[in-house]
């Protein structure tokens, strides 16, 4: 799925640093799902949520059988961006994400000179990426009220520091205080970010392009971490 600040591209560079150290039946935990573009590339119990109701409406609703529209005008486009009362959280959540630039929630109605039908594309991706999804239980709200299994493995892709964020803001401090108390409760506990804490370490690195609006894109390194109380982590763990 089209997302912004989708790991879609670089999920095969980051899962097998991760997955390397799960153990068998361990529940896989997301609580920043996004647009489950690594969710969707991992087996066996998982967890995936977010705070953003039309994003989980649309994910649950994939799951059920929903085919999302082929067909999004420009108008349409503007009349559920300004009425979404009116319209199913799932077909919002599709509008919103799927038919806007660059997967970024009503960013704009997605078009280009060549005439590229977005909807349809989006559509087609959703529908393939619903098998992917069979199994996962989704849930929506903060991820400080997430109700996690013991000894999960959780993986945190929230909003990072320095870019397009939560409305009303993200308290990155309280997030990172959040994760070491994770630590101390028995999980594994990975954060993709550009940067962290003093006290986090990193154990991956990945270069990869980011879009930062239809004219701009910039090279990002994207950086894997855990704080380092790494007992818990199978057979110890690389830093990078």
């Amino acid at each position: 799925m089209q997302y912004l600040g989708s790991k879609n591209k670089i999920a095969k560079h980051l899962l097998p640093t991760m997955l390397s150290h799960r153990k068998l039946g361990q529940w896989w935990v997301e609580p920043f799902v996004g647009g489950a573009n690594m969710i969707d590339k991992v087996d066996g119990p998982r967890v995936g949520n977010d705070v953003h109701r039309h994003l989980i409406a649309m994910l649950e609703a994939l799951q059920e059988g929903w085919i999302p529209p082929t067909e999004v005008s420009r108008d349409m486009y503007y009349r559920v961006k300004n009425s979404q009362e009116d319209y199913s959280n799932e077909l919002v959540g599709f509008v919103g994400f799927l038919c806007s630039f660059g997967g970024k929630w009503w960013g704009g109605y997605a078009s280009n000179s060549a005439g590229n039908n977005y909807a349809a594309r989006g559509s087609r991706v959703l529908v393939k990426q619903a098998k992917k999804l069979i199994g996962v239980r989704f849930t929506r709200g903060s991820y400080l009220d997430m109700a996690i299994p013991p000894g999960s493995l959780i993986y945190c892709d929230p909003p990072y520091r320095g870019t397009t964020g939560y409305k009303g803001g993200f308290d990155h401090e309280r997030f990172w205080s959040w994760c070491r108390d994770r630590v101390k409760d028995g999980h594994m506990l990975f954060v993709s970010e550009y940067t962290a804490p003093d006290d986090f370490v990193c154990v991956k690195k990945v270069t990869h392009e980011t879009i930062l609006d239809r004219n701009r894109r910039r090279e990002r390194v994207e950086r894997l971490f855990v704080w380092p109380d790494v007992s818990s982590y199978s057979g110890g763990i690389n830093l990078v």
